[in-house]
């Protein structure tokens, strides 16, 4: 799906000189709220999850996580294999990402850690895409759809975000149905997006969310 994207790394961090003043002030307010601690945003605890910004201590998890291809096929930007390697040039690319455009967070469960990934990229017409992806012991618990609705209502309230996109492959309709639990609405479009995980283009049904 379109809305998982190969997530992975660094701390969202605050450059006043390339993000320019507004977005330096935004993305300072955002450091500023983070727990010191935790790194846990305000508003980003649900039940038994939160979403924080990342750490490069999780590349080895999220990449043994991420290292599943059934988990793979059905994103557009994970390869499979996924090393560590790959989760570490992740966090290279979003070093060098406008952090006003782009905020990638683990999803972390109180017992188990770290599960999955979610983030916003910078991919659409409208507004920024949502991606995620769940590692695959924690399917079935509804992980992504309350990680999707938290991280939607951040993107809101702090983000000032009023539209995002996302969308899924057509044989993948869970995603669909977790992205619908989280008001996602079919725009009617299908898209041919490439998978790298498969090596073959799959059509991909386009969803949006309204604030």
């Amino acid at each position: 799906m379109r809305g998982v994207r190969n997530a992975g790394l660094p701390a969202l961090h605050f450059r006043s000189a390339s993000d320019g003043p507004r977005a330096a002030k935004h993305w300072k307010r955002i450091m500023d709220d983070l727990d010191p601690q935790s790194g846990i945003l305000p508003g980003l605890k649900l039940d038994g999850l939160a979403l924080r910004a990342p750490r490069a201590a999780d590349a080895a998890r999220i990449a043994d996580l991420a290292n599943d291809y059934e988990i793979a096929k059905m994103t557009t930007n994970l390869p499979f294999p996924y090393r560590r390697q790959d989760a570490e040039a992740f966090f290279a690319r979003m070093e060098a990402a406008d952090r006003a455009r782009e905020a990638v967070f683990v999803i972390e469960d109180r017992a188990d850690g770290p599960v999955g990934m979610i983030g916003f990229h910078p991919n659409g017409v409208l507004g920024p895409e949502i991606g995620y992806w769940v590692g695959r012991p924690f399917w079935g618990r509804g992980v992504a759809t309350r990680a999707a609705s938290a991280a939607l209502a951040w993107a809101s309230q702090t983000w000032r975000r009023k539209v995002v996109v996302s969308g899924h492959f057509a044989d993948n309709p869970a995603s669909g149905r977790v992205l619908e639990k989280a008001g996602f609405l079919y725009t009617g479009e299908v898209q041919p997006r490439r998978s790298v995980a498969r090596g073959t283009i799959a059509p991909t049904r386009m969803m949006v969310w309204l604030a």
